[in-house]
């Protein structure tokens, strides 16, 4: 493990990373350039602590748990990713592994959708990604923890509060759709660790996955409406529609209302108040 140039690394992508990049409000009287470590800390799912330890060159090694949800946090591309780990000295993520880290071109355009709700999630369910708009439509994903930073974990075993407001019919699809879409990955990536670990989370937690798991769907994904229960514009029912990344099997899920619609005006709103009224942050 190489302690020195590993706190070099993560010094300076907390450097380059603006809170606007990660879905996070920038608040006033910033004295850091980028993040500060308490978003990367919350961003990950570890204690503050822990990032002041390995930016000062001595803190414990980290486990590859660990370091995935560092590059995640810190939107690292594929070689910055590995050098993170060689740096920590644990092997860099193999072929065959589910994508985890969302590439800059992709987040280039999650950024330039200002005006839309817009999120990345991987072949597994995990929101990788997310922009202002989607903070303030669907609330602080950084609430969940990293492992339960899942749409598919969160729709079976979640018991927070949720805005999705779906109905039984909409419920039902979402469902078989999630359960085909984890079978699908199955097959694609059969020795990756962290899915097999979802599933089998689920099999074992969900009497309903369980049942749909069994019953094999392969139903493919078709754009539809989703209906979100707003804590301030009240239900608000959107078109959702998702965009493949091909080569890193991600998806692009984005939001939108027709033009002069109520539901456009509710969306217009929200992006001019920002994330700070309607996720409390400061």
């Amino acid at each position: 493990m190489d302690r020195t140039e590993l706190a070099a690394l993560l010094r300076q992508a907390r450097a380059r990373i603006q809170p606007r990049d990660v879905g996070l409000p920038a608040g006033s009287r910033r004295q850091v350039p980028g993040l500060r470590r308490e978003e990367v800390a919350q961003l990950a799912g570890v204690s503050v602590d822990y990032v002041v330890r390995l930016e000062q060159g001595r803190g414990p090694r980290p486990s590859t748990a660990v370091l995935a949800a560092l590059a995640r946090a810190l939107r690292l591309n594929d070689e910055d990713r590995d050098l993170l780990f060689r740096f920590a000295g644990s092997p860099p993520p193999q072929a065959g592994r589910i994508a985890m880290v969302v590439r800059p071109s992709v987040l280039r355009l999650l950024d330039r959708m200002a005006d839309l709700p817009a999120l990345v999630i991987s072949a597994k369910g995990d929101v990788l990604a997310w922009n202002s708009m989607a903070a303030a439509l669907l609330g602080d994903f950084t609430e969940w923890p990293p492992a339960q930073r899942n749409i598919i974990w969160q729709q079976f075993l979640g018991t927070g509060p949720r805005r999705v407001a779906t109905t039984p019919t909409e419920a039902q699809t979402a469902a078989v759709f999630s359960v085909s879409s984890l079978r699908s990955a199955r097959a694609h990536y059969p020795d990756d660790p962290g899915l097999l670990r979802l599933i089998g989370e689920l099999r074992t937690r969900s009497t309903r996955f369980e049942q749909l798991w069994n019953d094999r769907p392969s139903e493919p994904w078709r754009s539809a409406s989703k209906s979100v229960d707003h804590p301030e514009l009240g239900l608000l029912v959107l078109e959702c529609d998702t965009l493949l990344v091909p080569d890193s099997d991600q998806t692009v899920i984005v939001y939108s209302a027709a033009p002069g619609t109520p539901v456009a005006s509710a969306l217009d709103l929200l992006r001019i108040t920002g994330t700070q009224q309607f996720t409390g942050h400061n």
